[in-house]
């Protein structure tokens, strides 16, 4: 078989076959629409001599995709039903297949968990991109994850659940602007890329999905700035509709004093302070400690 992006007919098969039904537990949701995960592999930029990381390979629709553009995937898949046919998918590309006449790239199937997997070891060197169809459960996670902890990723590309999407990619002021837009503002450029309608999932999802795209900015924030940011925004964003004054009395002996230092109106909500703003009150704060 040389056309391996899955419709639904086949998910059915294989999934029947190995005796399994998608597990809501782990937010299971199989794209079956070829014309999507194509889409995907381009809107990420994916092309020949690229390294990509796939989280939540499932049967392989997506991988196949990826790996027709030329490119080295490691497909990570946390579901021990699925990995042999996730092997079984990926095994079966040929030279011919979906990459137009062009060799496909190498596929790598683990099986591990994303969140408690070693990164390091996985992903050796650097310029790697993240291109995946998150789970819902573990969509953010894994995203603050990979940007807190996994440099060896500068690119990702995902796509998840709508609301989660747009909080990743929030700019200040909008309603879904939040401690998690803060948090990854502070490594990288985010931007949403496209909407997915249910209809492309086996089991169809009751909410809509949005693609991502976040690109990692060189060089990065200080360790030790960018903890005091992540803590203050999650303190902050714990009350968003109490003035900062109020919800930052803990970080600071004399809240109001800090922030008219960092430029920062204590009357504000968090809402209204983008990355730079938090910047200065996490240096504030650092340097309240230091001389303490």
């Amino acid at each position: 078989m040389t056309d391996r992006l899955l419709r639904l007919p086949a998910v059915k098969e294989l999934l029947e076959r190995a005796g399994t039904a998608p597990r809501r537990s782990l937010g299971q949701n199989f794209v079956i629409d070829p014309n999507t995960v194509r889409r995907i592999a381009r809107l990420a930029g994916i092309g020949p001599g690229d390294r990509v990381v796939e989280i939540g390979a499932g049967l392989g629709s997506l991988t196949v995709a990826l790996a027709a553009t030329g490119a080295e995937v490691v497909a990570v898949e946390t579901d021990g039903h699925l990995v042999p046919l996730l092997h079984e998918v990926v095994g079966s590309i040929t030279a011919d297949g979906e990459s137009g006449g062009a060799a496909a790239g190498p596929v790598q199937v683990v099986h591990a968990d994303a969140r408690r997997m070693d990164w390091e070891a996985l992903l050796p060197g650097t310029g790697w991109h993240l291109v995946a169809n998150l789970p819902y459960n573990i969509a953010t996670s894994v995203v603050l994850t990979v940007l807190d902890e996994v440099p060896a990723v500068t690119r990702l590309f995902v796509m998840c659940q709508r609301e989660a999407a747009e909080r990743l990619a929030a700019a200040p002021g909008s309603g879904a602007y939040g401690a998690v837009s803060v948090r990854v503002a502070v490594h990288a450029d985010a931007e949403l890329a496209g909407a997915v309608p249910a209809t492309v999932f086996y089991p169809r999802p009751e909410v809509e999905s949005a693609l991502v795209r976040i690109v990692r900015r060189v060089p990065s924030m200080q360790p030790d700035l960018r903890a005091e940011v992540n803590r203050l925004v999650t303190a902050a964003f714990a009350h968003r509709r109490q003035m900062l004054r109020r919800t930052l009395r803990s970080a600071f002996d004399d809240a109001d004093r800090a922030l008219v230092a960092a430029g920062v109106n204590p009357t504000d909500r968090p809402e209204r302070l983008g990355l730079a703003e938090w910047v200065r009150l996490a240096e504030a704060s650092l340097a309240t400690a230091a001389e303490s």
